[in-house]
């Protein structure tokens, strides 16, 4: 078990954002802290300010959170666990305001693809807001019943605003991978299924990648992500990161990584954590 000192995770947004649905379901029993920018939910969690931090890293709808994959390289923190969120995405107005009154909706630049296609069939303006919780207390504060926000239930009953549509996601398995990030490892911890996640960067010489990865294949680890990044602006220097299906001490696994540390440098375990139930 990661060790408390606090009782409290931080998230990115505000009090009602999906971050904060994501802290309830996956830290009950903590206190959740809001912030402004991923980079404070590192920092605090650094700091010791906070036990942990949660980070949203991708959506089943609208790709990667490219922010938090650039940040988790250098956060100089470890995924201690993940958490799949089933993101139900709600039309939010002011009391009394029906959906035929709205004419803008306000959400995060995330959420407005997720539910692109009620917004064009009912006429509303997607707007773009910093946060989808933020945008459901600004619609509350200004009382225009011809705006809405795109947000969660949970908001809605923060901010005192009636559901006037519910769950319009487009797609409904619109699920968002978070990740519980902590200041210390934990690799002592064993489920039926375990994910590992790693950094590294392949050697200047042909076929690297190649060849860096070849261990996996031939030792049937499956690699459920490979992301690859430019490191100091430069077109030359490339970072990777991947997510595994396994524990390292596994034998197939630190086969792999063994290759895989011979054609590469800088090879960095972040993360060794049971996967998510959610994820088959």
């Amino acid at each position: 078990m990661t060790a408390q000192t606090t009782g409290r995770i931080a998230f990115q947004g505000e009090l009602g954002a999906y971050s904060h649905q994501a802290c309830q379901q996956a830290r009950p029993d903590m206190e959740a802290v809001p912030c402004t920018t991923f980079e404070d939910v590192v920092d605090m969690t650094r700091s010791g300010e906070v036990d942990l931090g949660m980070l949203a890293v991708e959506n089943s709808t609208y790709g990667r959170v490219a922010d938090v994959h650039s940040l988790l390289p250098r956060a100089r923190l470890h995924i201690v666990d993940e958490a799949f969120v089933r993101v139900h995405v709600n039309l939010l107005g002011v009391p009394g305001a029906r959906v035929e009154d709205i004419t803008e909706a306000h959400g995060h630049v995330v959420i407005l693809p997720q539910c692109a296609g009620f917004l064009k069939a009912h006429g509303i303006r997607g707007k773009v807001s910093s946060d989808n919780a933020r945008a459901a207390r600004e619609v509350a504060e200004a009382g225009d019943k011809t705006r809405a926000a795109l947000a969660s239930e949970l908001a809605a009953s923060i901010y005192g605003l009636d559901v006037l549509a519910r769950h319009i996601e487009d797609q409904k398995n619109n699920t968002t991978r978070f990740l519980v990030m902590s200041r210390t490892a934990d690799h002592s911890r064993r489920a039926e299924r375990m994910m590992t996640t790693f950094t590294f960067r392949v050697r200047n010489i042909p076929a690297a990648l190649y060849k860096a990865l070849g261990g996996f294949a031939t030792n049937g680890v499956n690699m459920t992500k490979l992301e690859s990044y430019m490191v100091g602006g430069s077109f030359t220097a490339t970072e990777f990161y991947a997510d595994i299906e396994g524990h390292p001490d596994d034998a197939p696994a630190a086969r792999a990584l063994e290759e895989l540390r011979y054609f590469s440098k800088e090879v960095s375990i972040i993360g060794v954590y049971p996967a998510d139930r959610a994820r088959d």
